[in-house]
């Protein structure tokens, strides 16, 4: 399950490009209206942080997982939203500006509730207790490498490049694209020997915390009285998860294989239902000059 240099060195290469054109799109109106109206900040945050972690306690009650494969899932759920889901938002012409918020938000907050709620599994399903602790630095300095400096160059390059950054959306979509589908064949290809066996073991409980997710994104956010757009962005951060985390704590805090199987399953599993959501999004959500073009909700 370790990666190979296409998704090592490739991908961080990839997304950095990808998330200085999404900053193209954005504006600081953007963020400000993010800050002033957080009610998609805080109904996302707590969603990530408490509710998916519960989910995943309960699926694991209900289908009876073994307790390795339990404490993988709910480590998965534990996990924020990774830096594809901002460009699944931009696909779906959801709010890229509160999708980026809620990424950064809760990847610094993960570092404490991650392993409080893996620790609390350890201790259900096996008895026993491992203090891990995420490395605050490295998660800082890699947030503000891969998504906020090229955020900020991008909204740069709009500032002082307008018609470059107008015509940034479409190429940063085809490349985006692209560069999914390159991962998920990459995804695929490095579990491909241990591919059905690993579906069997974790693939219902993974794709029902998947999708239980996107329904608690999608109905609470609706619930809030948030537009289409913000509701999309919260969606796609429950359900597309930063897998990478997941396995950097199953195999090298943890050191277990087979706790990381729901991590590296959910990985793969995570970008159909993301194209799904990027179909439903550009079918209800029309074509607007950015984005974050103000919807009525």
């Amino acid at each position: 399950m370790e990666s190979g240099p296409l998704i090592s060195i490739g991908l961080p290469i990839s997304l950095f490009i990808i998330m200085t054109g999404i900053g193209m799109t954005l504006t600081a109106r953007d963020f400000h209206q993010v800050t002033v109206k957080p009610t998609g900040l805080i109904v996302g945050t707590i969603a990530q942080i408490l509710v998916m972690p519960l989910v995943a306690f309960a699926l694991c009650w209900i289908l009876g997982l073994p307790p390795a494969i339990a404490v993988g899932l709910v480590v998965i759920a534990a996990c924020p939203g990774g830096t594809t889901s901002n460009l699944f938002t931009l696909l779906a012409r959801g709010n890229v500006a509160l999708s980026i918020v809620l990424t950064v938000s809760a990847s610094m907050i993960t570092i404490l509730s991650l392993p409080f709620f893996t620790n609390y599994a350890l201790q259900a399903y096996f008895g026993t207790q491992r203090e891990i602790v995420l490395p605050f630095v490295r998660t800082a300095a890699t947030l503000s490498a891969i998504v906020l400096l090229p955020v900020v160059i991008g909204m740069g390059v709009r500032a002082w490049l307008p018609r470059l950054a107008s015509r940034a959306e479409g190429a940063v979509s085809i490349f985006g694209g692209l560069v999914l589908a390159v991962l998920v064949i990459g995804l695929v290809y490095g579990i491909r020997d241990r591919f059905v066996e690993l579906l069997v073991q974790a693939g219902p409980s993974a794709i029902l915390l998947n999708l239980v997710g996107v329904a608690v994104g999608l109905l609470s956010s609706r619930a809030a009285g948030l537009s289409r757009r913000e509701a999309l962005a919260v969606a796609t951060e429950l359900g597309v998860k930063n897998g990478t985390l997941g396995l950097m704590v199953t195999l090298t805090l943890l050191h277990s294989s087979e706790m990381s199987i729901p991590s590296a399953v959910y990985g793969v599993l995570m970008f159909p239902i993301g194209f799904l959501l990027a179909a439903y999004g550009r079918r209800v959500i029309p074509a607007t000059k950015g984005t974050n073009a103000a919807e009525p909700a």
